[in-house]
């Protein structure tokens, strides 16, 4: 599996995590590969063979694009031969005033947009294998879908003042940096993203354990409650089952067996 990570533009800060690029090789047969949670939305564009999702007992093909939103249990996605993918990882409390859709609350969605568009010009780069070139096809897309719409500075702040604190920033301390009575925070974040800034925050709180343990799997799991402001050890174990359907010990147990980490960032993808 080849994975790379782009930051974006300045101007895209406030409403972008970063691009990624993602080319996985399986087997004729068709395997899986599970996707964890974190505390980003992601657009994601795909080429070559279908990328499927387990639906109904049968597999589901996916359109190229489909939106991966705040997930709170793994999905797992299926596939065969060489799937490769351009992902664009949003902040949740922004993608939907970005893409101008009602904001909601599906993991896996489906949606109609005119950035579809792009995906024959993306395939034609991609198959070309000039990544680089569909990066910047996708970047501009953005730029100029940004210089229509105008930001939630309260929300921007509330996300500042999240992601600094790694989700462990009570609601009233992110409403206080968001210059914003809690209630206000509230109803304007859940109508931009769907969620609550207690939800995303928790989501958060869970990717850094997560990303510890997959770098580090013998983190020890006291002091890694006590950092990230978890009550103990107990309320760690069950906040990170809840969100990966697993203790943290057998995830870890996961990462020692030869998981390595391709980049300095987690990367949401395992051979499931």
């Amino acid at each position: 599996m080849q994975h790379q990570e782009f930051a974006p533009p300045e101007e895209l800060r406030d409403i972008i995590k970063c691009f990624w690029y993602n080319r996985r090789d399986s087997g004729e047969l068709p395997s899986g590969f599970e996707v964890q949670p974190d505390g980003y939305a992601e657009i994601i564009f795909h080429f070559g063979s279908a990328c499927c999702i387990s639906r109904n007992g049968g597999l589901q093909p996916l359109p190229s694009p489909f939106m991966m939103g705040l997930l709170n249990q793994p999905a797992v996605f299926y596939t065969k031969n060489r799937l490769e993918i351009i992902g664009i990882r949003c902040f949740p409390w922004t993608v939907f005033d970005l893409l101008g859709l009602p904001a909601g609350k599906d993991g896996v969605q489906i949606f109609e947009h005119p950035i579809a568009q792009l995906q024959s010009t993306l395939s034609k780069w991609i198959h070309a294998g000039r990544i680089d070139e569909a990066l910047d096809e996708v970047k501009q897309y953005f730029l100029n879908a940004r210089s229509g719409i105008a930001i939630d500075s309260m929300l921007f702040k509330a996300g500042i003042a999240m992601r600094e604190a790694n989700g462990t920033m009570p609601v009233s301390q992110v409403a206080a940096a968001a210059h914003a009575t809690v209630r206000t925070l509230e109803r304007n974040f859940k109508q931009s993203s769907g969620y609550t800034v207690k939800d995303v925050s928790g989501l958060m709180r869970f990717e850094q354990v997560r990303n510890q343990l997959w770098l580090y799997p013998n983190s020890n799991l006291a002091g890694l409650a006590h950092e990230l402001g978890y009550t103990d050890q107990s309320h760690l174990s069950r906040e990170f089952k809840r969100y990966s359907g697993t203790t943290p010990a057998a995830f870890a147990r996961k990462a020692k067996k030869g998981k390595q980490a391709v980049s300095s960032d987690f990367v949401a993808f395992i051979q499931a």
